[in-house]
């Protein structure tokens, strides 16, 4: 299933870290509100019912306000729930598995960090790329930054929508700009705000200067 490429302008991924007294559903509704676009469930420490629960819960807030939902490294749990589709990293599931999985008709995003991941993702079925960390980023300590050089000739590699993905913030974003990517992946940007409907709106603006 292709994606169209405005649903790839600002790319939320769930993290718990900074919930605080707030739920992840009312944090994801106020990222909604602000104008995230497109939405990752990423709770790599739940499990069982508690994690199918929980994504079950997000999954009718996406649907209330028109936001797909991809599940992180879990195609059975997409499936199961009926998300939107799955994203899986280099070290995951392999893209073709992925796909025979899910199917022809859910979206599959691979991340990729060089020319030669992303044409092999592409080939192998993925309707999106997931390029990064750009930035250094305290969501993964070990990523290098990807160099931003890199990052574009990934972009004009293929024919598929790209996103940046690590450490963008709305004071580093507008470096990516002419890179040629669709959209930026945010984590910490956006749920790590005081105001997360405030942070998404911020963004967006700057994702639509950056993106072409």
């Amino acid at each position: 299933m292709s994606i169209a490429k405005s649903r790839m302008l600002l790319y939320a991924i769930t993290d718990r870290s900074w919930l605080g007294e707030k739920t992840l559903a009312s944090q994801v509704e106020e990222a909604f509100r602000g104008g995230v676009s497109l939405l990752q469930y990423r709770e790599k420490h739940l499990q069982g019912e508690e994690k199918i629960r929980q994504a079950k819960e997000i999954l009718e807030l996406c649907r209330r306000y028109d936001v797909p939902l991809i599940i992180n490294d879990d195609p059975v749990l997409a499936k199961e729930i009926g998300a939107d589709g799955v994203h899986v990293g280099q070290k995951d599931m392999a893209a073709q598995d992925v796909r025979k999985i899910i199917g022809p008709d859910m979206i599959l995003g691979v991340s990729a960090r060089t020319v030669e991941q992303a044409l092999a993702a592409q080939a192998a079925g993925a309707d999106y790329l997931g390029s990064g960390a750009v930035f250094h980023t305290g969501t993964k300590g070990d990523a290098r930054a990807l160099d931003h050089d890199v990052l574009r000739q990934i972009c004009e590699a293929v024919d598929i929508p790209v996103v940046a993905i690590g450490g963008v913030t709305a004071e580093n974003a507008l470096q990516l700009q002419g890179t040629g990517i669709s959209g930026i992946a945010v984590i910490s940007g956006i749920f790590a705000a005081e105001d997360v409907k405030e942070a998404a709106e911020e963004l967006r603006v700057i994702a639509k200067k950056i993106t072409k």
